[in-house]
């Protein structure tokens, strides 16, 4: 199984469901059954995050989606972002707020108020309600942090990170093992497995590749922009497309 390409997430997908494992969200997930909960935090493209939602859904999987509104990287309300996440949404899925809570002070009630704001400004933007969060890069005293923020359900409380298995493909590596290795998945336990779509919809390389793919496909983007918002172009900008295969 080749990890980290489309083609790799697929199988990866297909082994699951070979092990019986049922895919269930946060809500539902029991930490003694075979259960799996895939979660994608949107780092750096909305659009590059749609193929994967497909492919989930061809399988009649759902899976939890958590987009950034103040990324400096991408803007989620930009019309081919936001066109992404209502196609997600009208897949099954459900879109989460991917909170970074360096952006505000770390008092419990300040971050209580800025996510509560957040989440209403994605809401408003989405006509759906948002109940869950995930925090961006989370400083160590956020990873297991009881109770809810903001009212909503947060990927790092205790019964989804330290109750079940945990696993994530941060910086394009798999940094808590594979996760059909994983200790959990040995013994028919529930995971979480936390997906981040840029590594495995890019061609294969090195994570560094991947992130000089995107960059290039991001100057393609602006010069489009550009050249539709105030007549600019410059020949010789890349013109690469994201793929879904």
């Amino acid at each position: 199984m080749a990890d980290f390409t489309f083609s790799g997430y697929a199988a990866l997908l297909d082994r699951f469901a070979e092990l019986d494992y049922e895919v269930v969200d946060f809500e539902s997930v029991a930490p003694e059954a075979s259960h799996l909960i895939l979660r994608h935090d949107i780092d750096l493209s909305v659009e590059a995050a749609l193929p994967m939602a497909k492919l989930e859904a061809e399988r009649g999987l759902a899976a939890s989606y958590f987009v950034q509104i103040r990324s400096p990287l991408y803007n989620a309300f930009a019309a081919p972002a936001l066109d992404a996440l209502r196609c997600m949404t009208s897949l099954g899925h459900t879109i989460g707020l991917h909170f970074d809570a360096a952006l505000y002070g770390a008092a419990p009630a300040e971050l209580d108020r800025a996510a509560a704001r957040e989440c209403e400004t994605l809401e408003a933007m989405l006509g759906r309600s948002v109940p869950m969060i995930s925090f961006h890069r989370p400083a160590p005293a956020l990873q297991g942090r009881e109770g809810r923020i903001a009212g909503r359900m947060h990927a790092y409380e205790p019964r989804f990170f330290r109750e079940i298995g945990y696993c994530s493909d941060s910086r394009g590596a798999w940094r808590h093992g594979h996760p059909l290795d994983h200790a959990a998945v040995v013994k028919g336990k529930a995971l979480q497995l936390l997906i981040h779509p840029l590594w495995w919809i890019t061609p294969p390389g090195t994570p560094a590749a991947k992130l000089d793919r995107w960059f290039e496909t991001r100057l393609a983007a602006l010069d489009r922009d550009l050249a539709g918002n105030v007549g600019v172009h410059q020949p010789g900008r890349c013109r690469m497309e994201w793929s879904d295969t």
